[in-house]
């Protein structure tokens, strides 16, 4: 079975890339956003949050899209294929003032019931610290990857369409 795990900084595009990937090859799609925030932007204890995260990732198949670098410990070892969005922190930062600015005060379908968008400014420097930050930490947890876990790392969107006929092609010869 097919276990996709979509990472990279906020603003990447994880969720908008697993819901494609998902639909394309017809498997359960889990948007982590949409499991860690309750009403409210609420967040779960840490404890509940893990045991969560290894139910979902005990499924047989999924496309599971979130960075929470604590629960990649997790999430690695039942993932078949990684695709980690290293885009610049600019684009990302773009990215993401743009969807708050379109979807400012109303829900989005990846977050379910966290509440309506909003601006967060320490949201926004996190984002621009995430090279610093994470990619050191992910780069390092990719070295340590089976030799039957398949990595994608993308540095720009350019690269998505091949990435898509590549999963597509693999789901098809199999």
């Amino acid at each position: 079975m097919q276990r996709i795990l979509v990472i990279g900084s906020p603003g990447a595009g994880k969720s908008t890339l697993a819901s494609r990937i998902a639909r394309d090859l017809g498997l359960p799609l889990i948007h982590l956003d949409r499991e860690y925030f309750g009403p409210g932007w609420t967040t779960p204890p840490k404890a509940e949050w893990r045991e969560k995260v290894s139910t979902l990732a005990a499924r047989p198949a999924w496309v599971m899209d979130g960075n929470y670098a604590s629960t990649f410990d997790i999430r690695v070892p039942r993932a078949t294929t990684i695709v980690w969005l290293d885009l610049p922190r600019w684009r990302c930062l773009t990215r993401v003032l743009w969807r708050v600015a379109r979807n400012y005060g109303r829900s989005r379908p990846d977050l379910g019931a966290a509440g309506p968008e909003r601006f967060d400014l320490s949201f926004m420097r996190w984002i621009w610290s995430y090279p610093v930050a994470m990619r050191p930490k992910t780069a390092r947890m990719l070295e340590r990857l089976r030799p039957d876990q398949r990595v994608y790392v993308l540095r720009s969107r350019s690269g998505i369409p091949a990435l898509e006929a590549e999963l597509t092609s693999n789901r098809e010869a199999a």
